[in-house]
């Protein structure tokens, strides 16, 4: 076995492995059916030499010792009895036939798009539950695409092509077993002929396919990276003119990924003439070969050439169709192998956010990093070094410090989305891990600089991720209210059920910001923090941003991030970063004096 179909079948054993077992136990019964289709294929076929032989001379077959029985037992006396019972089951037989065919088929289609929704839904079950550190180091584009696109690439290009490759495989061995009783030599050279020109097709394309496959799969990614880059910010784009670069981009990726499809179609589907051909010459000269060897010329084997002829007729197509899902399969192997790898994620996250519910984790008293260092896996130099900090109850506490100095990686280490390289994060005096992250991440909420806003109402964007008919419209409005935009959002024609358009484009940065706060509050987090949320805002919006944020109850813990001192003025406490390692702490009348720029 060559090594590119050794690894064609790990990556279907892999597919096998990651199906569910509903899909299973669906897929044996769906192999049942293919088998009884096949014996109706080869009884219609079948059906086809008696009902001709009958038509071509009825006394012959009615005086053939092997029907006599039957004669016998329905009594007949007349040759010409035997036509409407034969015609009548060569009917039925062929319309079974069809009917189970299509019934066949169906299932098939079914089954497929079935196990696709059922990976689609794994990937993105998948990917979810990933830790914060896989999302940031990897391009969305790719996830984006596995999910959408190469999922329903692995449909047509592997999961129906597989179901059609296995369901003509059986019905061509029954049939071709069906042919060899009828006549040995005949069947053997339909199975060289036809399955010999299948075979030097699939040995000279089989390099091109495997290059195809890798080409779509680069290419339908960078297609989606164009598209989504684009958009995203489009109103960069819109300002810089910048329309022909993302064009360009999407271009170059289209261009080649057109042609490689258009190739991979052409390998498919061009072998199927040439052997349509074929096997009208090897009817043409069995003909030829019957009619000159045989004394009663070609009457006498019109029967057999009839059946043969319809064996040729669902043959040939079968033959194509196993060639054909062979050439996609192959095609979609680079394909199938990033739906793999992306399925086969692990879900530790999941299981340990399940279990996290079983721990209740305080917050009391305090949060302490002792010691902790950073630095990604993927990248050796140091982001925090040494941070020995504690944050009590109920303070606030500000950061501050240059662009790269260690400010965000910080807060992701408190708020559990990283864990420390070295050192240990303490709440309560309890260790925090994987174990029971989640748990402790019930604590908190998040306001970022740019706030996240679905093309929903203010009530869902303020209620995030709640299920609209579990959404507490009370908590809502108290929410509001001490975010400062509960008088706002009242003034508007549709109050709450406003739509804030896509990303929010609707609202003001300020506005944005406060539905940011109430999110947090509506949460009910015991630790709030405001990263850079502020830093985006002309200064008379921070303020008054800024005055929300001081205005919220002294229960909550408040970690703020920002560029200016002048808005941290009322944090108990002040951290000032610098290259990853705690430059200077203080409140703000202390810190002043090392940054007279900064207010």
């Amino acid at each position: 076995m060559t090594i590119p179909a050794q690894k064609t079948i790990n990556l279907l054993l892999r597919l096998w492995i990651g199906i569910s077992q509903k899909r299973k136990r669906q897929f044996l019964l769906l192999s049942f059916l293919m088998v009884i289709v096949a014996f109706f294929e080869v009884a219609s076929i079948g059906a086809v030499a008696p009902f001709l032989a009958v038509l071509i001379n009825a006394k012959a077959v009615f005086n053939h010792s092997a029907i006599q029985p039957l004669i016998a037992w329905m009594a007949w006396s007349n040759p010409n009895q035997l036509l409407l019972p034969l015609t009548a089951t060569f009917v039925i037989a062929a319309i079974l036939a069809g009917l189970l065919r299509t019934l066949l088929l169906w299932a098939l289609t079914k089954f497929s798009l079935s196990t696709c929704a059922d990976l689609s839904s794994e990937i993105y079950l998948r990917t979810l539950y990933q830790d914060y550190e896989v999302h940031i180091s990897r391009n969305s584009s790719q996830i984006i695409n596995g999910v959408l696109s190469q999922t329903n690439s692995v449909i047509y290009d592997t999961i129906l092509p597989l179901m059609f490759l296995i369901s003509s495989v059986i019905m061509c061995s029954i049939i071709l077993t069906g042919l060899i009783f009828l006549d040995v030599k005949v069947a053997l050279s339909a199975i060289l002929g036809f399955g010999l020109i299948y075979l030097l097709v699939i040995l000279g394309t089989k390099n091109q396919l495997s290059k195809n496959g890798k080409t779509v799969a680069r290419e339908s990614t960078q297609m989606v990276k164009s598209v989504q880059e684009g958009l995203g910010g489009i109103r960069d784009v819109l300002l810089d003119g910048s329309q022909s670069v993302y064009w360009g981009i999407y271009q170059k990726a289209n261009l080649p990924l057109r042609h490689v499809q258009a190739s991979i179609a052409f390998i498919g589907g061009s072998p199927r003439f040439l052997v349509e051909s074929c096997g009208m010459v090897v009817i043409a000269l069995l003909t030829y070969s019957f009619s000159t060897h045989s004394n009663e010329g070609v009457v006498s084997v019109l029967p057999f050439l009839g059946a043969l002829a319809v064996a040729a007729q669902r043959l040939l197509p079968m033959f194509q169709q196993i060639y054909l899902s062979m050439t996609s399969i192959r095609a979609g192997r680079q394909t199938l192998q990033d739906i793999l790898d992306l399925l086969e994620q692990p879900l530790t996250l999941k299981t340990h956010m399940d279990n996290s519910g079983l721990r209740l984790l305080s917050f009391e008293r305090d949060i302490i990093l002792k010691n902790i260092s950073f630095h990604y896996p993927s990248n050796s130099s140091w982001v925090l070094r040494n941070i020995d900090l504690k944050i009590n109850r109920g303070e606030r506490v500000g950061f501050i410090g240059k662009t790269g100095s260690g400010k965000s990686t910080l807060i992701d280490l408190v708020m559990g989305l990283l864990a420390p390289t070295e050192g240990s994060l303490v709440v309560d005096g309890q260790l925090i891990d994987a174990k029971n992250r989640h748990e402790w991440q019930r604590h908190i909420a998040h306001v970022p600089q740019t706030i996240f806003l679905s093309d929903a109402s203010i009530l869902e964007n303020i209620a995030f991720g709640v299920p609209k008919h579990e959404i507490d419209i009370g908590r809502v409005y108290q929410a509001a209210a001490k975010a400062q935009i509960a008088g706002l959002i009242e003034q508007w024609p549709n109050g709450y059920d406003t739509a804030v358009g896509e990303r929010g484009v609707r609202l003001s940065g300020g506005q944005r910001q406060r539905i940011g706060i109430a999110r947090a509050l509506y949460k009910e987090a015991d630790v709030i923090i405001f990263d850079e949320a502020t830093s985006a805002l002309d200064l008379d919006t921070e303020t008054s941003v800024m005055e929300t944020i001081d205005s919220l109850s002294i229960d909550l813990t408040i970690l703020v991030i920002a560029h200016r001192l002048s808005t941290l003025r009322n944090c108990t406490k002040i951290i000032e970063l610098d290259h990853g390692e705690i430059k200077n702490s203080g409140d703000y009348e202390f810190m002043i004096p090392s940054h007279p720029l900064k207010l």
